[in-house]
């Protein structure tokens, strides 16, 4: 029997944060992009909640709790309602942690883990995307070279949230001439690492609040110790799989703030002496708009529960973050229309919504479920 039913334990976490969406990061969403800037009380906030903490086993310093891509996929959600500039913030070094928990050495984990655990915000990031126009994560052009026990990076990774403030970086990297994803690897890098040029990145169309950064590694040698899950080395589909469920969250989590935004305006605004929303256009548009956020929020519930499983979610994944990609932009482009002009008026967060979602669809992996 198929059940989308939510545990107690979710139905919590999701009116929790919820309820932390509409309170503290929506009201603040237009002052941050407006500013290009996040505040630092949001971030530590969010860091309050413990969305990370709660994930890392007892044995590293965390509150014990399992590993759950499908409560992450909540979580995420229910952030994006607010912003997915600030949500992508708070959440940047999930991307670090969930892949260490996934594929880490017991040693790496001893070390790196505890760094997260703590009370305050410890900033750390994933570097995935690239700034080829074409980037795709199967035809990786950072490279890494064995060369005895450590190993040489080279390549440049773009778009990489609160790269100004991280600790260290998870750098996603081919080690071998071989293109596909069970060639690629990842590499826990420092900061401080020679070689590494940190710079920042910008002329994003969406997500303005959010710093992000633009890493050069020229010649960076990493430690083989530092290679994510040892000579094992990790899985990279399903690295791949957890970055798209949780940007194809993202986005269910602002196509559903647009939809009930639009709805109680068109059951209130009037035009030639009727509200807007008995004209079957409008309605018809609305029905269409609550019918996509259904199933957008579906596919990725049942790409994240087969994460769960530990099956190969590589097709439950793709379908998810191909159909959010068209059908996010097209919920959020529709309630922008029932708004008419004034959708493009600043004062209203319909065309801050649209920038950030159409940004989302074309990032690999800003935040893991």
């Amino acid at each position: 029997m198929i059940s989308f039913e939510l545990t107690e334990e979710q139905e919590l976490i999701r009116d929790t944060l919820n309820g932390f969406a509409r309170d503290e990061l929506a009201p603040k969403a237009r002052e941050a992009d407006e500013s290009a800037t996040i505040a630092e009380d949001i971030i530590a906030s969010g860091w309050e909640l413990g969305l990370a903490t709660t994930q890392i086993p007892e044995a590293y310093g965390g509150a014990g709790g399992d590993r759950s891509p499908l409560t992450n996929a909540i979580i995420l959600e229910e952030l994006g309602y607010g912003c997915a500039s600030l949500a992508t913030a708070i959440m940047a070094p999930t991307a670090f942690i969930q892949p260490l928990i996934d594929f880490g050495t017991e040693a790496q984990k001893q070390q790196y883990l505890p760094l997260f655990t703590g009370s305050e915000f410890h900033g750390a990031s994933l570097a995935l995307q690239e700034p080829q126009f074409t980037f795709d994560p199967v035809d990786m052009r950072t490279t890494a070279e064995r060369q005895g026990d450590n190993w040489r990076l080279n390549g440049t990774k773009t778009l990489i949230p609160l790269g100004d403030r991280a600790s260290h970086f998870l750098v996603i990297a081919r080690t071998g001439p071989e293109r596909g994803l069970s060639h690629i690897d990842a590499f826990i890098v420092a900061r401080d690492s020679a070689g590494l040029t940190i710079s920042a990145s910008t002329g994003t169309q969406g997500l303005h609040a959010l710093p992000m950064s633009t890493l050069q590694l020229d010649n960076v040698q990493v430690s083989a110790d530092n290679r994510l899950g040892g000579d094992a080395g990790i899985d990279g589909r399903r690295l791949i799989n957890t970055l798209r469920v949780g940007a194809a969250a993202l986005s269910v989590g602002v196509s559903n703030a647009a939809t009930s935004y639009a709805i109680p305006y068109a059951q209130e605004r009037e035009a030639f002496g009727e509200v807007i929303g008995k004209k079957q256009s409008i309605a018809f548009m609305l029905a269409d708009m609550y019918s996509e956020v259904q199933c957008m929020r579906w596919m990725v519930w049942q790409a994240a529960s087969a994460l769960e499983q530990r099956q190969d979610a590589t097709k439950a994944t793709t379908l998810a973050r191909n159909y959010t990609n068209r059908r996010a932009l097209k919920v959020v482009d529709d309630a922008l229309q029932v708004f008419g002009g004034h959708g493009f008026i600043r004062d209203l967060p319909l065309e801050m919504w649209l920038r950030n979602v159409r940004t989302l669809t074309v990032l690999e992996g800003p935040i893991a479920a």
